[in-house]
């Protein structure tokens, strides 16, 4: 190998031909001749000291270690296309992107984001629903609300302080339950299937604070994210323990039931929400225009769990 790559435009020529295995298609992309591209890889190739390509008479195909820098140079490309669109939005107060678990961005964040954009009409709006953490500060989100696990007492960024409600579908009733004078009380609802995300872990809390674990019960169904959870109990296949701000807007269409309970009785949540922006940009206007209608819209959920209870 010759030293470093003296080119690396070159490797715009490499990607492109690489996804099309292909100088003749990669040419056309590029907006170059064929011959071009095909100059530009050998000299790639003499500088990296190792064959990207295999020449055969009608086509090419890509030797292992071309395929394998590929991808790290597909991977590299795609970053940096994502930060230079970072930074031409950064100093723009006409968008905004958002970071936020897929249950939180269907359930609770996309039904009621109507209510900002009345409010902010020319604001663009990009969700990114993603459950994998991303940094702010790294300029892949303006802000990001995170889910995760609640410490006592840390209210720093705190958005909502999650809680947990027994909650059913209408139409999983049966007709002893439907044609009672009274919604069916714990007993009744426990003969249901219990549906659970992950473990069934605040069932067996709320059976024993009920003193209840003797009794058999049907621990059927397991779902991955909350946002399924609250699906499958819509759906009727079940009765389940919901984190309160995944099911909201089902809560308030109808299609779910809650039944009350005492805090004392009710298992309690472990997590909470908060909102996470870059340093220094949290008083921007956008940013802070959100947040404050991030927090007048948790309250009026709290309101309106209280008039529940």
């Amino acid at each position: 190998m010759n030293g470093q790559l003296r080119n690396l435009s070159v490797l715009l020529d490499f990607d492109c031909a690489a996804r099309w295995c292909s100088f003749k298609l990669a040419a056309h992309e590029l907006h170059k001749t064929p011959a071009a591209v095909s100059q530009n890889i050998k000299q790639l190739e003499q500088q990296l000291g190792f064959a990207l390509f295999e020449r055969h008479a009608r086509h090419l195909s890509i030797t292992e270690k071309g395929a394998e820098l590929a991808d790290t140079v597909s991977h590299m490309l795609r970053d940096l296309h994502v930060k230079i669109a970072a930074l031409r939005e950064d100093s723009s107060n006409d968008s905004l992107r958002i970071s936020c678990t897929h249950s939180f961005a269907m359930k609770w964040l996309v039904p009621r984001l109507h209510h900002y954009t009345r409010l902010h009409p020319g604001m663009d709006i990009r969700i990114d629903s993603n459950d994998t953490v991303v940094d702010p500060s790294q300029g892949q989100c303006d802000i990001a609300i995170r889910h995760q696990l609640y410490t006592e007492g840390d209210t720093d960024s705190l958005l909502w302080r999650e809680q947990l409600l027994l909650a059913y579908s209408p139409a999983i009733l049966n007709d002893k339950d439907r044609q009672a004078r009274q919604p069916p009380g714990l007993k009744r609802l426990l003969r249901y299937p219990l549906l659970y995300e992950g473990t069934p872990e605040h069932w067996i809390r709320l059976l024993h604070n009920h003193a209840l674990l003797d009794q058999q019960h049907d621990f059927a169904q397991n779902y991955s994210h909350a946002g399924l959870l609250v699906q499958a109990t819509v759906a009727a296949q079940g009765v389940a323990l919901l984190p309160a701000a995944i099911a909201y807007e089902d809560l308030r269409q109808g299609h779910l039931r809650t039944l009350p309970m005492p805090p004392s009785m009710a298992p309690a949540s472990r997590y909470c929400y908060r909102i996470v922006t870059a340093k220094g940009k949290a008083a921007s206007e956008k940013i802070s225009n959100f947040v404050a209608w991030l927090h007048g819209e948790m309250l009026a959920m709290q309101t309106y769990l209280k008039q529940m209870e």
